[in-house]
């Protein structure tokens, strides 16, 4: 070895890490300002507008929000496989962010009552940002040498926070005090809002892009139909071979069963503060809180993990959010949502930051994209019951106070499969494959 050498080489690697880091701190201005934030008052306004009612508004949100995980589930394996044998995995994540960019951009041109097109607009971006996600994740094994993909995970969700929250700020500011900005009304500066998140997206990935190569995939015949067919075969054997990773496919169903309830509070929230009387300025400081509490916290779960371990720091995550359930049927002023709004901070990124790297360690580097491809299957399935069933209480019994005490079953069920999980036996059978 060169003198020198490994310095360079650690220089390199700090700077991919930096890289792969800045996507979080991009795509989380779609969760926060968009996902969380401002998008479900904003199309509970235009579904009230056109006469349908308060109760039918939020229950609307969750259908959509359920439909649009439900469009990108059954494909995320098929184009894991697909991207693991091409090795295209950061040009994929490139092209999902471009479609999730677009389609957040054009919530500008949506009118009064046009819930319809803004319904079809929010799945294109949720797509976008499903899809964006499934191959960032996939990219952590290649990124992150393995002693360090819990630091690593929990660090990305920590500047995730901060990112989303900086511009949920701006937004805010804009929202709040429009003519201090030359905007002409809150309305408009809403929709500005929504077009922010798209540049933020699209101007942070840039580093990714540049700084991060192509982890090597299989060589494949030419032509479409053989990378399809190629791939499904490789999902097929895949499902063959799944006695070998046990552990990991254990650790998944726990996974979709648990982050249905901790997806279905970030989709839901805001809509349900909005029905029970909540301003919508108080709603978006409050996840502002979130976002800058749950910074300390990422990395303060890191430690923890480092201390009991992943899957135990996830347990005390998933015992928190039950608490949070219970105490969301009681919720009737501001207050109460900021102090709910702190919790979930405390207890949310580091949950599925987690989450995240004790999968990442159970399954082979080399299949990386094809099994967070089950992963991200498993997180978008995780999304669509959770949501459906709110959006079906509160539907039948026109109030959602009792469809939020449903969402504890989740984390109860959830945390039962998790402690069956043996992780030293699924890193022995993810080593054993490499």
């Amino acid at each position: 070895m060169r003198p020198g050498s490994r310095v360079i080489d650690d220089r390199e690697y700090r700077r991919r890490i930096r890289a792969w880091y800045l996507y979080d701190w991009a795509n989380s201005a779609f969760a926060t300002t968009v996902m969380a934030g401002m998008f479900p008052p904003f199309f509970r306004s235009l579904v009230v507008a056109a006469g349908l009612g308060q109760s039918a508004a939020t229950a609307y949100w969750g259908y959509i929000t359920a439909l649009a995980l439900a469009i990108i589930a059954p494909l995320a394996p098929i184009l894991g496989a697909a991207a693991d044998r091409q090795g295209r995995r950061k040009s994929a994540l490139v092209l999902f962010m471009g479609i999730g960019a677009v389609a957040t951009a054009c919530f500008v041109f949506l009118g009064p009552e046009a819930w319809g097109w803004a319904a079809v607009l929010f799945i294109i971006a949720n797509i976008g940002f499903a899809g964006g996600n499934l191959f960032y994740d996939s990219l952590l094994p290649h990124v992150a040498r393995a002693e360090e993909l819990d630091r690593v995970s929990t660090t990305g969700y920590a500047l995730g926070y901060v990112g989303g929250g900086v511009l949920l700020l701006v937004n805010i500011a804009w929202v709040l005090k429009p003519g201090w900005f030359g905007i002409p009304s809150s309305d408009a500066a809403i929709k500005l809002s929504f077009f922010s998140v798209a540049v933020w997206w699209l101007v942070f990935t840039i580093p990714l892009m540049r700084r991060i190569g192509e982890p090597p995939g299989q060589s494949l015949p030419t032509g479409r139909s053989s990378l399809f067919l190629g791939s499904l075969r490789r999902l097929a054997e895949t499902f063959r071979r799944l006695r070998h990773y046990r552990q990991a496919m254990l650790f998944l169903i726990a996974f979709l069963i648990y982050n249905d309830g901790i997806g279905t509070i970030i989709k839901m929230a805001t809509a349900y503060g909005d029905e029970i009387g909540i301003e919508l300025h108080d709603m978006i400081l409050a996840l502002v809180i979130t976002q800058f509490v749950g910074v300390p916290a990422a990395f303060g779960f890191g430690r923890l993990a480092g201390r009991l371990g992943s899957k135990r720091s996830i347990m005390i995550g998933l015992v928190v959010y039950i608490g949070i359930c219970l105490a969301a049927f009681s919720m009737r002023t501001a207050t109460h949502f900021y102090i709910l709004a702190f919790m979930v901070g405390l207890t949310q990124g580091g949950t599925q930051a987690l989450s995240r790297s004790l999968f990442g360690a159970m399954i082979p580097r080399a299949r990386s994209a094809e099994f967070f491809g089950f992963f991200s299957t498993t997180s978008k399935f995780a999304g669509i019951l959770g949501p459906l069933v709110f959006g079906f209480v509160t539907h039948m019994l026109a109030d959602s106070r009792l469809a939020i005490v449903t969402i504890t079953g989740f984390f109860v069920v959830g945390g039962i499969m998790l402690a069956f999980v043996d992780v030293d036996a699924g890193v022995r059978a993810a080593k054993e494959e490499e």
